[in-house]
């Protein structure tokens, strides 16, 4: 191999990375978008590169909605591990709210994928497994300090955030329901404190 062409193999690889890049990005976009009409061709189009670069990136349809699916599942266990200065209680509310974004904005991306793929198959059941354990830290940590209710598993919280999210309605709408959700979870500050009313002589 020539020096030239040894040179010339990082920059292949590098603008490799870059087509993939925006075809990832063009394509949550199109996911996104409820008006689209999403077809290879117009994630394509929106990514500003040619058919045979999307099919030499992602065989198939199928390949491109298991990338964006693992994608998104990468940056929710990235996030379980982002230390802040937040309660516990708050950290875990914070992560749940990052899950709370991700399903109903993905949710074509995710019926699709199960139109076509095996629940128990790696991609959906490893996955799933996969956000769960970077969520159930933060749940044993909040309920370990009383700040969250200790009889919910991190896996019933999964399931009632995917169960709002299969609701057909507008982010407006779904909205109260998930903040009515997640206000449950929490523990009063004072969970021993004495009712007032309740404690006045009869």
């Amino acid at each position: 191999m020539t020096t030239s062409n040894r040179a010339s193999f990082p920059t292949r690889q590098a603008a490799a990375a870059r087509n993939r890049d925006k075809i990832l990005i063009a394509a949550q976009a199109a996911f996104a978008d409820p008006s689209a009409q999403v077809s290879m061709a117009e994630i394509a189009r929106r990514a500003g590169v040619g058919m045979a670069t999307l099919y030499r990136n992602f065989a198939g349809r199928q390949e491109l909605l298991e990338a964006l699916y693992v994608d998104e599942v990468d940056a929710l266990c990235e996030a379980a591990g982002a230390g802040d200065a937040q309660t516990r209680g708050a950290a875990l509310t914070t992560w749940l709210r990052r899950l709370i974004a991700f399903l109903p904005n993905k949710r074509l991306i995710v019926s699709e994928l199960l139109e076509h793929t095996d629940r128990d198959s790696p991609v959906i059941h490893g996955n799933r497994a996969r956000a769960l354990a970077a969520g159930r830290p933060l749940l044993t940590a909040a309920q370990g300090v009383g700040e969250i209710r200790d009889d919910l598993t991190i896996e019933q919280i999964f399931d009632m955030i995917a169960a709002i999210a299969k609701i057909h309605g507008d982010p407006s709408y779904l909205e109260p329901m998930f903040q009515t959700m997640l206000d449950g979870l929490h523990l009063p500050a004072d969970d021993n404190a004495v009712d007032p009313v309740a404690s006045r002589p009869g």
